[in-house]
C-alpha cells in the first residue's frame, strides 16, 4: 500500500475519505464529534505500548489499522477499509467467502453520523495504530448499511 503524507491526519482528512466513500453509495456524510473523537484518542493511547488490533468493546462502532511504518496517515487506514467494498455484495448483504468487509461497512453505514478518528505512534518503533471510532455503531446483525 502506499502511504500518503504525515499531514493527513486532520479530522477533516478523515471526513473527506469517508465521505467519498459513502456519498459513491448515495449515504448522507458522515460529520465529525470531539466526545467521539476524545475516545478513540484515549483509546490510541492505550494501544500505544502494544499495538495489538483489540477492540475496544466500548459503546461506539470501530474500525482498527496498524501500520509498520510510520509513514502510514488516516487516509491510508480509510482507504484500507474502503478497498474492502470489492468484496461487499449489497444485493445479499454478504461478504464474499474468507474475505472480510465489516470496515467497509462501517465506514458507509447509514445511520453511524458522528465519527471521531485518532492516530498515534506505536513504542519501540512498531509503527502506528489508527482506530476511527463511529456514533452510533453500525454492523448490526441482519440490516444493510444502505
Amino acid at each position: 500500500m502506499q502511504s500518503t503524507s504525515l499531514a493527513q491526519n486532520t479530522p477533516q482528512d478523515y471526513l473527506d475519505a469517508h465521505n467519498t466513500a459513502r456519498s459513491a453509495v448515495g449515504v448522507a456524510d458522515i460529520s465529525w464529534d470531539d466526545t467521539v473523537q476524545a475516545y478513540a484518542e484515549d483509546y490510541a493511547n492505550q494501544r500505544r505500548s502494544d499495538c495489538n488490533l483489540v477492540h475496544s468493546g466500548g459503546s461506539y462502532g470501530e474500525n482498527l489499522f496498524w501500520g509498520s511504518s510510520t509513514s502510514y496517515s488516516g487516509i491510508d487506514a480509510v482507504n484500507a477499509w474502503v478497498d474492502e467494498k470489492q468484496y461487499y455484495d449489497h444485493d445479499t448483504n454478504t461478504c464474499a467467502s474468507g474475505q472480510t468487509c465489516g470496515h467497509y461497512t462501517q465506514v458507509v453505514w447509514r445511520d453511524s453520523t458522528q465519527l471521531g478518528c485518532a492516530r498515534v505512534e506505536c513504542d519501540n518503533n512498531a509503527g502506528v495504530f489508527i482506530i476511527c471510532s463511529y456514533n452510533p455503531a453500525g454492523n448490526v446483525d441482519g440490516q444493510s448499511p444502505y
